[in-house]
């Protein structure tokens, strides 16, 4: 068995007296697509800023691809292959689809402050590169038409679509998705879910905060329940909608039965 993308272990953080994640453990496996569900005000976006350096844990422990991450600030966690979207989209609205993808691309980017500003060769050919990659994401998430098109002026889906490409500008190792399908109507979920199943197919490893509960448990292999901060179920999609702990806390009898029927 293969060493887990993302290890989680005994994670805590604690604002006051309050245990806002409290010992969580779960790992995430390569090319695998891992849920991480439970009400709201449970601990989802908290782990997550937890995971992206955004908040410093109490205790515990994560590590990307065996390496212990948890120490390292946020930036150097992208560096390592870490990459992210949010719940609320965050957008460059005044640049073009294309000039927003290559903001992503600065991690990766190795070319010195004197090679840019001299714009040597070196440079240009790094340049060209990544425009040439940003336009095979841009394919790739079906927004070719509207690569010149300002950011801000896109359809809310087109949006989610961009910020995704954006954040695979990067080459990530995990990519975390917080919300996703948030606000999206039931076509352009559709096409979101389309989209991270051709991810998942071509290996990108992910975490998965949804509410959608037909969309998580399509699209994920693993799925960790969390409540008041603490893990309460894990296990497949079929494990966690039948266990009584989560049916209680979260889903509810009707919703989990309507999860056994095909949509």
């Amino acid at each position: 068995m293969s060493a887990p993308r993302l290890d989680v272990d005994c994670l805590t953080v604690r604002f006051g007296g309050l245990a806002a994640v409290d010992d969580v453990s779960f790992s995430v496996a390569p090319g695998t697509v891992h849920g991480l569900i439970g009400p709201n005000g449970a601990g989802k976006t908290t782990t997550f800023n937890l995971i992206c350096g955004l908040i410093a844990p109490t205790g515990g422990a994560i590590r990307l691809d065996g390496r212990r991450i948890d120490a390292l600030p946020s930036w150097g966690r992208a560096q390592l292959g870490l990459a992210r979207t949010f719940q609320n989209i965050r957008m460059f609205n005044d640049m073009s689809v294309l000039e927003t993808l290559m903001t992503g691309m600065h991690a990766n980017l190795a070319e010195s402050l004197l090679a840019s500003l001299l714009r040597l060769p070196s440079f240009r050919h790094a340049e060209r590169a990544a425009i040439d990659k940003a336009w095979a994401l841009i394919d790739f998430v079906g927004l070719t038409e509207a690569a010149h098109r300002r950011s801000g002026d896109l359809p809310y889906g087109d949006q989610r679509r961009l910020e995704i490409a954006r954040a695979l500008a990067g080459e990530p190792r995990l990519l975390l998705l917080d919300e996703p399908a948030a606000g999206m109507n039931p076509s352009e979920t559709q096409a979101l879910e389309a989209l991270l199943e051709t991810l998942k197919g071509r290996g990108v490893s992910m975490l998965l905060v949804e509410h959608d509960m037909r969309f998580v448990m399509r699209l994920c292999d693993q799925i960790t329940v969390l409540n008041f901060g603490r893990k309460i179920s894990e296990g497949s999609p079929r494990e966690v909608r039948a266990d009584p702990l989560v049916v209680e806390a979260y889903l509810g009898a009707k919703v989990a039965r309507s999860l056994e029927a095909p949509p």
